[in-house]
């Protein structure tokens, strides 16, 4: 898109094993110009992932320390760590024209829809979807195929989905997730609609 044009922040939300992420890789692998909005976290890298490209790694006083600062637009604790959207990372990509891509939680997405009331570089540039799952025991048949979670963090997980599908009514747009392509060129057709 022209820079001329303020860019547009789409927020993706949807319960874990619904594909969001799936199809937000997608979306930045096939669409020039779309850019992932990287977020921070204290929780440590895992294997293969890279400080700034993944996410912004820091440790907890450093995190508490740019709370204090206001440099987030959103955070919040999840399980025993801290995820936060930093504005820098967000500002001078839209203001330059870029769009934006942000793969967040219901908890994020309902904040960052409260600030951008206010905030005006996001005032008329935030559309957020919500992948939905098409059923629970998909969605459940999902997250054991992934093989990668014990039963606990299983049921934890279909329990925190129940109430992020919830949320789902405070959303823009909703996709009834089917297949990854079918996800994809729904989420790409809302994009493109901007």
């Amino acid at each position: 898109m022209p820079d001329s044009k303020p860019g547009q922040l789409i927020i993706v939300s949807g319960p874990a094993g619904s594909g969001k992420t799936t199809v937000c890789n997608r979306m930045l692998a096939e669409i020039p110009g779309l850019e992932r909005v990287v977020t921070s976290t204290t929780r440590k890298p895992r294997p293969g992932e890279v400080n700034t490209v993944d996410y912004y790694f820091f440790d907890r006083p450093t995190f508490l320390a740019k709370i204090e600062a206001g440099e987030f637009y959103e955070h919040a604790r999840v399980h025993s760590h801290l995820y936060g959207t930093l504005k820098r990372e967000v500002q001078d990509k839209l203001a330059a024209g870029t769009d934006l891509l942000l793969n967040i939680d219901v908890q994020g997405a309902a904040h960052m829809r409260q600030v951008a009331k206010a905030d005006p570089l996001l005032q008329g540039r935030v559309s957020t979807v919500f992948i939905m799952p098409p059923t629970l025991e998909e969605l459940e048949a999902r997250l054991r195929g992934r093989g990668t979670d014990p039963e606990d963090e299983i049921q934890r997980r279909l329990q925190v989905a129940r109430d992020e599908m919830a949320q789902s009514v405070h959303y823009d747009h909703t996709i009834l997730s089917a297949t990854p392509d079918g996800d994809f060129a729904s989420l790409k057709q809302i994009y493109e609609a901007l």
